[in-house]
C-alpha cells in the first residue's frame, strides 16, 4: 500500500499576502528614514551657479557689444541697471542680474542657501576680476548643504 505523505510548506496565498505586507510597511516606513532634503538643496545651488555663470557671460557679451569695459560702467539689462567692473558683472549687480526668489541669499557676491547649519558648506563665491579679459571666479563649495 501506499502511504501519503504530507507536504509542509507555505501556499502561494500565504507568500503573497506576506509579501503585500512588507510591501506596506516598507513604504510607509522609507520616507521616515530617507531625507532627500540635502541632495535638493545642493540641486538648487548648482542650479544657481548654472545661472550664474550664464548670467554673467551675457552681461559680458552685451558690455563687449556697447564697449563698456574699462574699470568701471554700466548696463541695462531687464531693466535694471547693471554696474560692470571691467566689462564683468560687479558683485553689488548679482541680485539684480539673477533675480532670485526662494531661499537661496546673497551678499557681497556669496551665494548661500537660507538655514543651512553649515553655510560654509553650501555657498557659491563670485570673485570679481581685475582684467577685461580674465573671467570672474566663480567657486562653488557645496559639500554639505544639510
Amino acid at each position: 500500500m501506499k502511504t501519503l505523505q504530507k507536504q509542509a510548506g507555505f501556499t502561494l496565498i500565504e507568500l503573497v499576502v506576506v509579501i503585500v505586507i512588507l510591501g506596506i510597511l516598507a513604504a510607509t516606513a522609507a520616507p521616515k528614514f530617507i531625507d532627500l532634503t540635502d541632495d535638493a538643496k545642493k540641486s538648487v545651488m548648482e542650479g544657481v551657479q548654472g545661472a550664474l555663470n550664464s548670467a554673467t557671460d551675457m552681461a559680458h557679451a552685451k558690455a563687449l557689444i556697447k564697449n563698456q569695459t574699462a574699470a568701471d560702467g554700466d548696463i541695462s539689462v531687464g531693466g535694471k541697471n547693471i554696474d560692470l567692473v571691467y566689462g564683468w558683472p560687479a558683485k553689488s549687480s548679482l541680485p539684480d542680474l539673477l533675480d532670485l526668489d526662494g531661499d537661496v541669499n546673497v551678499s557681497d557676491g556669496v551665494f548661500s542657501y537660507d538655514g543651512v547649519t553649515t553655510p560654509a558648506t553650501c555657498k557659491i563665491t563670485y570673485v570679481e576680476t581685475g582684467d577685461t579679459n580674465v573671467r570672474p571666479a566663480i567657486t562653488p563649495s557645496i559639500t554639505d548643504c544639510n
